[in-house]
């Protein structure tokens, strides 16, 4: 489900379920029914959010986060619980049907017209390597430098530092360990100007400690670079951390990374399953030279993924990466393939729209 185009409904019961269709297309939005409380991506795209009291229960026990348009329905008028409920979930409203119909296709209408009016947030691309030693971090830093204008975030406490591949490790600024936040909201500006940059790109980085970063930060980290409209690229690690978890969910586009020999062709598909699962929008990078002359899109077709980029090894990189990080020429072929990629992340492809 994209932001413009329906409403999310977990309501039980025929007899609700088409009180909310009827309603929904007297204000021209098509509903989304499900049972369980949903992904991320789609709880932040629905132009709104219908829940009666137990579909309202269930999603204030989850970790999704606090968006406007949320209004918990029920069939008489509320009592004291309903509105405990709301109260827990976020809800802004809560109404009775039939008797608020009225009510609720002007905040459905309200809700689809915010949502046209509001500008379009930056893009999220999440980079995994299909294996060990496949360059998924490198290809992140590429990603952000091909990038216009970008956040880079190392979600990988083992990487030891992506700053260092970028050559800011002695730029002053915040890194992971500086950041304390549990809830709430980040101001992206203010966090730029907090954090180490190179011309447009600004990087939060770990500490070579390898402590995990934490989930509330990591989702507040992203959040706020969405909203600031800048591309988010964050390098995982390939442990299905929970903090992982939430960058893949969020992420309009995930990308595996993967070298062009059978060692790939036996780790990828395990990690494509299990990402895939959280996000299907995945695709992947493959990355020469083939020691046996296996090309990229024989790679792509046994880890079953799409391709979105393949390229050669990048010339001189030891020698640059320990002489001030990563420096890639338009003509490169990092370059190229990040182009590839970011060109796909463009159209912000979605599996749940389709």
């Amino acid at each position: 489900m994209t932001a413009s185009n329906g409403v999310l409904a977990i309501v039980a019961g025929s007899a609700m379920r088409d009180a909310v269709d009827r309603v929904a297309a007297a204000a021209g939005l098509a509903v989304v029914h499900i049972a369980q409380p949903p992904s991320r991506q789609a709880w932040t795209g629905a132009s709104a959010v219908l829940l009666d009291s137990a579909g309202a229960s269930a999603c204030s026990g989850t970790r999704l986060p606090r968006r406007g348009h949320i209004i918990v329905l029920s069939r008489d008028e509320p009592d004291p619980g309903d509105w405990q409920t709301a109260i827990a979930v976020g809800a802004q409203h809560v109404m009775s049907l039939p008797a608020d119909e009225s009510r609720l296709v002007a905040a459905l209408s309200e809700a689809a017209e915010s949502v046209r009016g509001a500008e379009r947030g930056g893009a999220v691309v999440a980079v995994m390597g299909g294996r060990g030693g496949a360059g998924a971090s490198l290809f992140a830093v590429g990603l952000a430098q091909a990038a216009s204008d970008a956040l880079l975030i190392d979600a990988d406490p083992w990487s030891g530092g992506i700053d260092l591949l970028l050559g800011v490790e002695d730029k002053p600024g915040l890194r992971w360990p500086d950041l304390a936040l549990e809830h709430g909201r980040l101001d992206f500006a203010a966090l730029r100007q907090a954090l180490p940059r190179r011309d447009r790109l600004s990087v939060l980085s770990g500490v070579r400690s390898g402590n995990d970063v934490e989930p509330s930060p990591l989702a507040a980290v992203i959040d706020a670079g969405r909203r600031g409209g800048v591309t988010v690229i964050c390098d995982c690690p390939r442990r299905l951390t929970r903090s992982v978890e939430i960058a893949v969910d969020a992420a309009d586009l995930v990308v595996l990374v993967a070298t062009a020999d059978v060692g790939s062709c036996a780790a990828a598909p395990a990690v494509a399953s299990a990402v895939g699962a959280i996000n299907p929008n995945i695709g992947l990078v493959v990355r020469g030279p083939s020691p046996a002359g296996l090309r990229a899109v024989d790679v792509a077709r046994i880890v079953e993924l799409p391709l979105l980029a393949a390229m050669r090894a990048q010339a001189n990189l030891p020698s640059m990466l320990e002489r001030g990080g990563l420096r890639i020429g338009r003509r490169s072929p990092l370059a190229v393939a990040a182009r590839q990629v970011l060109s796909v992340l463009a159209q912000h492809p979605s599996a749940e729209a389709a």
